[in-house]
């Protein structure tokens, strides 16, 4: 009977440490997909934020080079 709990006590202990395992790998692939969502997300912002900046610059010039133009 001894050796059957002994048995029973190692396989548990042997679940426990899969089940510890799992739970970690996933919590880490879990956070490893949310740093690269917002990795995503920031790059995009930042792509955004370039994009709008170059045409405000690009119109501003036009519209100073055909005032300048108009002037003259």
């Amino acid at each position: 009977m001894a050796d059957f709990l002994s048995v029973v006590v190692a396989a548990a202990a042997a679940a426990a440490v899969v089940v510890v395992v799992v739970v970690i790998v996933h919590v880490v692939v879990v956070a490893i997909i949310i740093m690269m969502i917002i990795v995503v997300v920031v790059v995009v912002v930042v792509v955004v934020v370039v994009v709008v900046v170059v045409v405000v610059v690009v119109v501003v010039v036009v519209v100073v080079a055909v005032a300048v133009v108009l002037v003259v």
